[in-house]
């Protein structure tokens, strides 16, 4: 008897709108979907942060064009694209900036997917239009202004035979007027809402790269838009917002008032700890650089500290000085099927409230938090105590400063230290943290640990001091406390910011008003 074919079941194509380019500006069905995305067909207008929530074996797939280059895929071959990868039974998932159904060609690619019998799902995203004028303090309607708004593309031609914009009909037919696409073509859209009724006073504003940290507004009025434009070089992607509503911007702008708008700085802490800082800097207005200095790995055998966990009840204190000296610590001691309840004998101290909380996720309270989160003030707070006789139990990286274990066994402390974990230098990045620099787009380096200075400067690879000065100059650097400081100007740098208290809210508070005062004034 013949075999029959197994047949393939039709898999799913879900259209989502990526928003205008603010990652955290993508809605909620939107990143379920992307966390499980098969294959990824994404724009040039869609953020590049959103690619981490695609899982690391789908199939990505760059379709992205551009005004004025050569597109990657035509129009045609992305519809083919999709109908391909469906039928061969996959998830797809089709991100395309803003809103796919505002002037996206969205109900064009699904229009494909129907005639081919795809199963299909859109999820709408915010769009450039609302978004670009809210980041530049615009509210496209207002009681004491306007009403009516109108959403218009600028790709065309106007004027053109059997154009699809009647410019005389919206030159005044809406209060506030919302151009796509324009600055290819903005001296005639200006010159067509002049002749059609248009007040040649209107203001204009042009937003480029809205809710990004490169957004840059420009304000006019219809009658020198134009020369504005020209002025700040202004290129795609931007949008045109047209009407009285524009006048808000001076009371209502927000976003590029931020203190830290417009930096680009560097933050060089390991990607899986980077999240508060990162968060913390974009949030008053900076461009982070994530480029981990540090890659935390196992060690290939745990003979010092599995010998110890036999004994824990011995120990008078185990200290933690890191996040990761907790986090491997635990995870080694779950794997000798050990729990919490084996640290019932010692205290046990944080260096730091980061380092604390931390513990807590543990099901542990540490009974000591130095006032100075340093192994100084560690080490003191412990002092304090008392610690001649006591056994003591430090989990810590292969390589670290010797300082504390070397402190406590001064005082007459039994003093055990066990390496967790190892600091190594990230595999990637090298080359295009160096690019960076070469090209003086960075304003702050940010060091969390000395083991962050000493891993970016291998990473640089600057030949001799006159280079590393060189590569630097100009760029301001701040560290997360004195320890850290040490060790850049050990290294023949300068530290500009140094928090009073070493957490990284501190440190952000530190590095905001740093510019806040003024840098120049520094």
């Amino acid at each position: 008897m013949e075999q029959q074919t197994k047949m393939i079941k039709p898999g799913k194509v879900y259209l989502v709108g990526a928003g205008p380019g603010d990652p955290g500006l993508i809605t909620i069905r939107g990143k379920y979907l992307l966390e499980r995305a098969e294959v990824l067909v994404y724009d040039y207008l869609a953020s590049p942060k959103l690619l981490k929530h695609v899982p690391k074996n789908a199939t990505m797939i760059y379709a992205g064009k551009k005004g004025g280059t050569k597109h990657t895929h035509t129009q045609e071959e992305i519809n083919q694209m999709l109908v391909d990868w469906a039928l061969a039974g996959k998830t797809v998932v089709r991100l395309k900036g803003g809103d796919p159904f505002i002037f996206g060609r969205g109900g064009e690619e699904l229009e494909e997917l129907a005639k081919a019998g795809i199963s299909f799902e859109v999820v709408p995203g915010v769009t450039s239009a609302t978004a670009a004028a809210t980041y530049a303090g615009i509210p496209i309607t207002h009681r004491a202004y306007t009403a009516s708004v109108s959403f218009i593309t600028g790709h065309e031609e106007p004027g053109k035979e059997n154009s699809n914009v009647d410019w005389s009909k919206l030159a005044t037919g809406a209060g506030t007027l919302v151009i796509y696409m324009g600055i290819k073509n903005l001296p005639i859209i200006v010159d067509n809402l002049i002749d059609n009724g248009r007040d040649p006073k209107t203001p204009v504003a042009v937003v480029r790269w809205a809710s990004t940290p490169e957004q840059q507004s420009v304000v006019g009025t219809l009658e020198t838009i134009v020369a504005r434009v020209e002025e700040e070089a202004i290129k795609p992607p931007a949008l045109i917002i047209v009407g009285e509503v524009v006048a808000l911007r001076d009371t209502l702008d927000w976003f590029e008032k931020r203190p830290l708008f417009g930096k680009r700085i560097v933050v060089t802490r390991t990607r899986e700890q980077a999240s508060e800082l990162v968060a913390s800097l974009e949030g008053f207005g900076a461009e982070c650089l994530e480029y981990s200095t540090i890659q935390v790995e196992a060690l290939e055998a745990y003979d010092i500290l599995d010998e110890e966990l036999e004994r824990l009840n011995e120990y008078h204190w185990v200290l933690f000085s890191s996040i990761n000296a907790v986090q491997y610590f635990f995870e080694r001691l779950y794997a000798k099927k050990m729990d919490a309840r084996h640290l019932k004998g010692p205290m046990v101290a944080a260096v730091g409230k980061a380092t604390a909380d931390f513990l807590l996720r543990y099901g542990i309270v540490a009974d000591l938090i130095p006032a100075v989160y340093t192994a100084e003030g560690l080490a003191q707070s412990l002092l304090d105590f008392g610690v001649e006789g006591r056994n003591i139990l430090i989990p810590r990286a292969v390589k670290a400063r010797e300082f504390l274990p070397e402190t406590l066994r001064g005082a007459g402390a039994q003093v055990v230290v066990a390496p967790v974990y190892r600091n190594v230098p990230p595999p990637t990045g090298k080359e295009d943290l160096r690019a960076e620099l070469v090209n003086g787009k960075v304003d702050m380096i940010s060091f969390t640990s000395s083991s962050t200075v000493t891993n970016f400067l291998s990473m640089i690879d600057a030949a001799n001091q006159e280079e590393l000065t060189t590569l630097l100059s100009g760029i301001k650097i701040a560290a997360i406390g004195p320890v850290t400081a040490k060790t850049v100007t050990d290294n023949g740098l300068t530290v500009d910011v140094i928090p009073e208290a070493f957490t990284i809210p501190t440190m952000v508070a530190a590095i905001v008003a740093y510019y806040e005062n003024g840098p120049s004034k520094k």
